[in-house]
């Protein structure tokens, strides 16, 4: 079930949930660590909730952004991931990363996430790619994989994190050399870091 809350936050706890009253009822709610940012005690707050019902248990689970509970929502439809996983997920990659990620099949970027070994990154990108809207990047990657592959170990090589060599590597053309994407690569790179 989805909705959403609005209400004031009275307590924050140290497990990434927050207690919110709502009309006189309190609401605990697991977040992911950039929502539990960005909520204070007694400030008004606007959730995106997930009721999540099992036999033994309800929980809510918010967000400060409808992309992030979507996501979290087509997380939930892979099998073997619950919402605990899929919190972790979010927790580590926003969603536009794992767009990224699914679209890129980056399973070390997957596999940084707590309880997410390669099996379960391999089984989440393949069940993604058809869920997530992927916009279409790294276009390097589909018409030559061995010059995306070579690009982005050089880039690693040198420092880059996963995610500044995918947002690096949007805009290469298809028919680009391994040369001239790492040449387009290192430009955007200085661009950002200058």
């Amino acid at each position: 079930m989805i909705g959403s809350l609005r209400g004031a936050v009275v307590e924050r706890s140290g497990d990434s949930t927050v207690l919110i009253e709502v009309a006189g009822v309190g609401y605990l709610v697991t977040v992911t660590p950039r929502t539990f940012g960005e909520l204070e005690p007694t400030s008004p707050v606007f959730l995106y909730v997930h009721h999540h019902i099992r036999e033994d248990a309800q929980t809510l689970f918010g967000f400060v952004d409808r992309l992030e509970r979507e996501t979290f929502e087509t997380l939930l439809s892979v099998h073997g991931v619950g919402p605990t996983m899929a919190i972790a997920v979010l927790s580590t990659h926003s969603p536009h990363a794992l767009v990224d990620i699914v679209a890129s099949a980056d399973l070390a970027a997957l596999t940084t996430v707590p309880g997410v070994g390669r099996k379960t990154a391999e089984r989440i990108v393949m069940e993604l790619k058809d869920k997530l809207n992927l916009p279409v990047l790294d276009q390097i990657d589909s018409s030559t994989p061995s010059v995306g592959a070579n690009v982005r170990d050089a880039l690693a090589g040198l420092g880059y994190s996963a995610e500044e060599i995918r947002e690096s590597l949007r805009g290469v053309p298809v028919d680009a050399s391994a040369e001239d994407a790492l040449r387009h690569a290192l430009s955007v790179m200085g661009v950002r870091r200058a």
